[in-house]
């Protein structure tokens, strides 16, 4: 069960967070966000995984915390298509509103 900032989510009643993430390197037109989507989804994450103009693709996750973090270290062992260059992190409170996860 997903609740709005400052609830609870899952059974173990970990908070719910957002982790937003600037990925550079090559991760546009090799299926990086359709693969960052699929790993999101299995770690029970919503959110997002958008291309930027400048080459990198922003990754908006709201969820458990240790979830969260299980698909930033993903992204930044090199287990996605591509190659990451450098990922960029900041975490904050959920905002809620986010339904699955999507790419954009």
């Amino acid at each position: 069960m997903r609740r709005k900032l400052g609830r609870t989510v899952g059974k173990r009643n970990d908070p719910v967070i957002r982790l937003n993430l600037w990925v550079a390197g090559r991760v546009q037109g090799v299926g990086f966000r359709w693969w960052t989507r699929t790993r999101a989804l299995e770690l029970g994450l919503v959110g997002v995984a958008k291309n930027l103009p400048d080459g990198r693709v922003v990754v908006v996750a709201e969820g458990e915390r240790q979830a969260c973090e299980r698909l930033r270290d993903a992204i930044r062992a090199g287990e996605s298509p591509g190659s990451v260059a450098e990922v960029v992190e900041q975490w904050c409170d959920a905002r809620g509103g986010l339904q699955g996860f999507r790419e954009a």
